[in-house]
């Protein structure tokens, strides 16, 4: 069979989104193509944002190689999967362009394994496919696809779920490779600030999920249990990316913890790298190995200041704020750039996160102007506030974050639209 994997052309003006606005490589589609390629079937992946490709570009190739099933994905590839954008717009107009040309048409992402019938109901897709997908497509050869687990479609006026959404056992995902045109061109590091790139940088998982229960992260349909990555797989695409030039690469890991031995091997490998993680894990002599295993950018959740906010946001630690400050400080010492990143909480005193911050800043270690926490249908905050989430739910969390919020931050579009004015451009009738 033939499959074709599409990632749209990313933009996001009028967006709340705060993700990089940057093109990474589809690690998704990267596994699901290898695990295709392994069963014998023909894969093209069309990165329309990687190749600056319009709807009409990227329906002409899927066209010209006549898939019998076309994925189509709502979310800017896995690293931003857990606060993608809310609204469909680019989804619905390449939908809309590869209805005719793509076989079966399915979407994958966050939206669709959060909140199913508001995804059917937005996109003229036959269904789509929730959580974690990779290992369920080579099924499609061998019988119907509305008896995958995962999948789910319209039935009548009703919505049919098959199954729950899918968990991937990282040990069955091979190590991705990557043609030598897609690295050369992506130039962008992700999250890096010491020194401008001189060659190509990736994107690579060492683990996915997470084994805390933030009320902000939307990963309760996806990547939500922690998993390590076999060490020889992650190795072997590494040394992979490195004979192909790059010299930069971002773990994507939800929580990149401490590992003596990836950190060790990495030290062998003279590679520059940047992780997201919780400061709090790290104690003194780990993050001197990080500095010294090649570590050059720290994006570290602090999220609130006060005991009571961090409580109320899922996020207990045992560090005192004034030890995070000097856990931070202590990171700067051996990691060239880190960042602690805020949400706006009601618990905070304004002025002493200023205070923090402007510490902080002065000590070398960057932290934002607090963000407001949007409430992600498939998080915590959205169940604690509504319930269950409905196919209405992400209207009602993008209203509320609009009207509660007028003052967006500093890493925001200062002139959000409203969700139905967002996706009415990108609209379908059928």
């Amino acid at each position: 069979m033939k499959f074709a994997l599409v990632n749209p052309h990313w933009d996001f003006q009028g967006s709340v989104y705060f993700g990089c606005p940057e093109p990474h490589l589809p690690l998704e589609f990267g596994y699901a193509a290898a695990l295709l390629r392994q069963s014998g079937h023909q894969v093209l992946i069309v990165d329309a944002h990687l190749h600056n490709l319009c709807v009409a570009e990227t329906a002409s190739r899927v066209d010209a190689f006549s898939p019998a099933v076309t994925l189509l994905a709502t979310a800017p590839t896995y690293l931003f999967w857990r606060c993608p954008p809310p609204e469909l717009r680019l989804p619905q107009l390449f939908a809309a362009g590869l209805r005719q040309t793509g076989g079966l048409l399915l979407a994958v992402g966050p939206h669709g394994s959060a909140t199913p019938g508001a995804v059917l109901d937005k996109l003229p897709v036959d269904g789509l496919l929730r959580g974690e997908f990779e290992e369920l497509l080579p099924l499609f050869a061998d019988r119907d696809w509305r008896q995958i687990p995962g999948i789910a479609y319209r039935e009548g006026e009703g919505v049919r779920l098959r199954g729950k959404p899918g968990v991937a056992d990282l040990s069955r995902l091979p190590p991705l490779t990557w043609p030598a045109d897609w690295l050369g061109r992506h130039r962008h590091h992700h999250h890096r600030f010491d020194a401008d790139p001189q060659g190509p940088g990736a994107e690579v998982e060492s683990s996915r999920g997470c084994p805390y229960h933030c009320l902000f992260c939307a990963k309760e349909n996806f990547r939500g249990i922690y998993r390590r990555r076999p060490l020889p797989l992650v190795l072997q695409e590494l040394d992979g990316l490195l004979a192909q030039g790059v010299e930069y690469v971002y773990f994507i890991d939800e929580i990149f913890l401490p590992d003596s031995p990836l950190l060790n091997a990495l030290a062998e490998r003279r590679l520059r790298f940047g992780i997201q993680t919780r400061i709090d894990l790290w104690p003194p002599p780990a993050l001197e190995r990080l500095g010294a295993a090649g570590c050059v950018s720290i994006e570290a959740g602090v999220e609130s200041l006060s005991v009571e906010g961090r409580r109320r946001m899922g996020k207990p630690c045992h560090l005192t704020t004034e030890q995070l400050a000097e856990r931070l400080a202590l990171a700067k010492a051996h990691v060239p750039f880190v960042q602690a990143n805020l949400l706006l909480s009601e618990d905070d005193d304004p002025a002493e996160t200023a205070a923090w911050r402007r510490d902080l800043i002065a000590r070398g270690v960057w932290v934002n102007d607090p963000v407001p926490l949007f409430p992600f249908p498939g998080s915590g905050a959205y169940r604690q506030r509504w319930g269950e989430p409905d196919d209405l739910a992400w209207e009602r969390a993008h209203a509320w974050y609009l009207d509660h919020h007028p003052c967006l931050s500093d890493l925001q579009d200062r002139q959000p639209q409203p969700l139905a004015t967002l996706e009415a451009s990108g609209a379908w009738h059928g």
